[in-house]
């Protein structure tokens, strides 16, 4: 029976693949930020959802222009509005809708919008019970899914290995210096988030824990630092996790040339090939100063794609003064494959992967 069910759906896959035209393969690649709390059909974004074939969206509640309005989140109502209208752009409602809801100092539904936002930090959380941690969990995962989110970028499995780390350590974001403990309370995330059909990211990868420096500000060396260790959770998890966020870290010992987010050697030979890894990756934010203060966003593009990486990450949060539009992105990758530097097969792949994903909502 499940035989004919995979048939079936490889069959359908095939199918609708085969009608569906470059630039729309190519949007199903964006995961892109915008400004508002709303997106009425007039809207840029709705626009851009329903033109582009966009793969998902991420919203912030901090406005990176005027600190004292919105961007996305203003409260329970409002949110869950957005997401309604947010689903209502795309053709198939299936539009990946993200946000940053980790628990501790990076919680995106906050109390001051209505939301619980108390949640504990992955340190806190790794001192408590699997009964008590499932249960924060299940509440998080609960929340979410009443506002219409149905991603979300966590958890985070970086080794708590470096007490100098300010970005890991210092906000509290890991389970702990235990690969396999961290696997563990990583795993009761994802199943307490699956309980509620909410998808998530396991980041970032191949581990940020060992890091001194911070890649939104700037370029980040973690070759000295760096144990081989850090790749365990994502060996452990290889089956379990919905995704993989790649981190804009450099590693020598993994890539001489390019930091992790653009290097195949790391994304596709090692995640993939080495930790068996199968389903969609997606890049930290390539506007963070690692990547936006070193290479073009052309040749990022270019990089990222061919590195290995699905779901390409703009958050338009960062840099207000270098927002970039999603007509620009798509035109960019698509004179990259016209002109044989991305290969067609390439963007295949990372279709396939995403509507496969996506059949999971």
């Amino acid at each position: 029976m499940y035989g004919k069910v995979a048939v079936s759906m490889v069959l359908a896959y095939t199918f609708v693949n085969a009608q569906v035209s470059l630039e729309k393969k190519i949007g199903q690649m964006l995961m892109v930020g915008f400004f508002g709390t709303s997106a009425p059909k007039e809207s840029r974004i709705c626009r851009d959802i329903a033109k582009y074939n966009i793969g998902g969206v991420i919203l912030f509640d901090v406005n990176p222009i005027d600190g004292n309005k919105p961007k996305n989140i203003l409260s329970k109502a409002q949110l869950k509005r957005l997401t309604t209208q947010l689903q209502a752009c795309s053709k198939d409602g299936r539009l990946l809708i993200a946000v940053d809801q980790e628990g501790g100092r990076v919680q995106r539904l906050k109390s001051k919008y209505g939301f619980y936002g108390k949640f504990p930090s992955a340190h806190a959380i790794a001192e408590l019970s699997d009964k008590e941690a499932r249960r924060y969990f299940l509440m998080m995962a609960k929340e979410l899914k009443e506002t219409g989110i149905n991603y979300d970028l966590a958890p985070v499995v970086d080794l708590d290995i470096n007490p100098k780390n300010r970005v890991i350590h210092g906000l509290k974001r890991s389970f702990g210096a235990d690969p396999k403990r961290v696997a563990h309370y990583a795993s009761l995330f994802i199943d307490a988030m699956h309980r509620y059909g909410i998808l998530t990211s396991i980041k970032h990868f191949p581990g940020h824990g060992s890091s001194t420096g911070d890649t939104h500000k700037g370029f980040v060396d973690v070759t000295k630092q760096w144990q081989e260790t850090e790749l365990i959770p994502y060996k452990l998890l290889a089956k379990d996790a919905d995704t993989v966020m790649v981190a804009h870290v450099y590693n020598k010992r993994l890539d001489p040339i390019y930091p992790a987010t653009l290097s195949h050697k790391t994304v596709t030979s090692i995640l993939r090939r080495k930790l068996g890894f199968e389903g969609v990756t997606i890049t930290d934010d390539l506007q963070m100063g690692a990547i936006a203060k070193k290479y073009s966003l052309e040749k990022t593009l270019l990089l990222a794609i061919n590195a290995g990486n699905d779901l390409l990450l703009f958050g338009n949060q960062i840099d207000p003064k270098r927002i970039v539009s999603v007509g620009y992105l798509v035109k960019t990758i698509r004179k990259l494959v016209e002109e044989g530097k991305i290969s067609v097969s390439r963007i295949e792949a990372s279709y396939r992967r995403i509507r496969m994903l996506k059949e999971r909502l």
